[in-house]
């Protein structure tokens, strides 16, 4: 057995899950089955938000460590699915290490991806769909479906000049989006910027990693659940300063 293409295999795999927004319990339990069905009994693994470590000892020799770290990520469910769903294969078939390793790397590098249009598609009904929700009406939706681009276009163009830097990101598509909606009822066209305005705001909203900091919390991986929710609490002050700062600037103005 070749234990260091092992254990690159059980960390791609965890790197992979855990860059697709799977809880800490599903990336080591998933690692820990995939290590015991290629018969490395003692494999440990630790994982956290942004680091994921995995250690085992061969036979005969000392223990083998891998540390990998995670940037900032999102969640990608489709990738998941795959994730999980070649997990078990492996741990059914038990393949040969290294062409498990390919597996995993051809679905780091051929998963699907959406196109610029439906990105901003998606952008777009989520903010028109959420506005009336909160009291507005048709042009309001409209209004806010234009407030979604305005936050995709603003989260695409601060990749590329800050790189990732979430935190900047969300407050900044906060201050472009409600500065936005207040123009959009200054010059007539709709009547309730606070409809349009929280109806965009929905897509900044951390719903998803709040959720799962509880789970990760009540499965008893603190350190995991208070870092994200650490993270969810920073989303929701940078959505909040970036809406006080577009009200007060268009109050100025």
């Amino acid at each position: 057995m070749d234990y260091n293409t092992l254990i690159n295999l059980g960390t791609e795999l965890g790197c992979q899950l855990m860059a697709s927004g799977a809880e800490i319990s599903r990336v080591e339990d998933s690692i820990l089955r995939l290590m015991h069905a290629y018969g490395a009994a003692d494999a440990q693994v630790f994982a956290i938000p942004n680091c994921l470590f995995v250690c085992l000892t061969p036979d005969e020799g000392h223990p083998i460590t891998r540390v990998c770290r995670i940037p900032a990520h999102g969640i990608d469910l489709d990738r998941l699915e795959l994730c999980n769903a070649l997990c078990r294969q492996l741990c059914q078939e038990i393949p040969d290490p290294a062409e498990a390793l390919q597996q995993v790397a051809y679905i780091a590098d051929h998963r699907p991806s959406y196109s610029g249009r439906a990105v901003l598609m998606g952008y777009f009904l989520v903010g028109a769909f959420f506005t009336p929700f909160f009291g507005g009406g048709l042009l309001d939706s409209l209004c806010g479906g234009l407030c979604g681009i305005s936050i995709a276009l603003s989260n695409r163009l601060l990749r590329r000049v800050t790189g990732s830097s979430p935190f900047f990101h969300t407050l900044l598509s906060a201050t472009v989006s409600s500065l936005l909606a207040q123009l959009f009822v200054r010059v007539g066209i709709a009547y309730h910027a606070d409809a349009i305005t929280i109806g965009a705001l929905m897509l900044l909203v951390p719903g998803v990693a709040l959720t799962t900091a509880m789970r990760e919390v009540m499965a008893s991986d603190i350190v995991s659940g208070v870092t994200r929710m650490a993270e969810s609490l920073l989303t929701a002050t940078a959505i909040a300063l970036g809406t006080g700062a577009a009200l007060a600037l268009g109050g100025l103005l």
